[in-house]
């Protein structure tokens, strides 16, 4: 059967949220989420979100989600989309879930006229690269990728000026 993508509704919070958790644990990272189910029904479904997601279904069960925002580039002129996170559960992978979750996402930028289509992969993630060049997908080998965030952030600590 064929992949069905469509966009997360609000009973999908909690179904994100394990999937995110699912990603983190892929990636080694399930130290670093502090999000909860809450906080992701509230990004997502507010009167007006910020960031939006959409669901993968393989023979009507939810096998992956993708999860984005509109992103600008000053030298186009014109809004993209960056792509936080995308993942398919492993007894999904090969199906064509992943590629059906991208296609939506490329359409969607066509029919907006929207600049690009961006994510960032980890340098480790062979089995996630390859199907991204299979799809024609530059490496941008040349760009570094740089956080601040929070407290850790050096000018986030600076105390305020006391100026008059």
């Amino acid at each position: 059967m064929a992949v069905a993508v469509r966009p997360a509704q609000p009973a999908d919070a909690g179904l994100i949220h394990g999937f995110i958790r699912a990603l983190a644990d892929y990636e080694n990272l399930s130290h670093a989420v502090a999000a909860s189910e809450a906080d992701i029904s509230a990004a997502l479904f507010a009167p007006e979100p910020r960031a939006f997601a959409e669901i993968a279904e393989l023979d009507g069960a939810a096998v992956g989600f993708s999860l984005w925002f509109y992103s600008f580039s000053t030298f186009e002129g014109r809004h993209g989309i960056y792509l936080e996170d995308l993942f398919v559960v492993p007894q999904a992978r090969g199906r064509g879930a992943a590629r059906a979750l991208l296609r939506s996402l490329a359409r969607r930028c066509v029919a907006e006229g929207l600049a690009r289509l961006e994510w960032a992969v980890l340098d480790w993630n062979a089995p996630a690269i390859a199907v991204y060049d299979r799809l024609g997908a530059a490496a941008l080998d040349d760009w570094i990728i740089r956080r601040l965030t929070g407290l850790r952030c050096r000018p986030c600590r600076k105390a305020p000026s006391r100026r008059p």
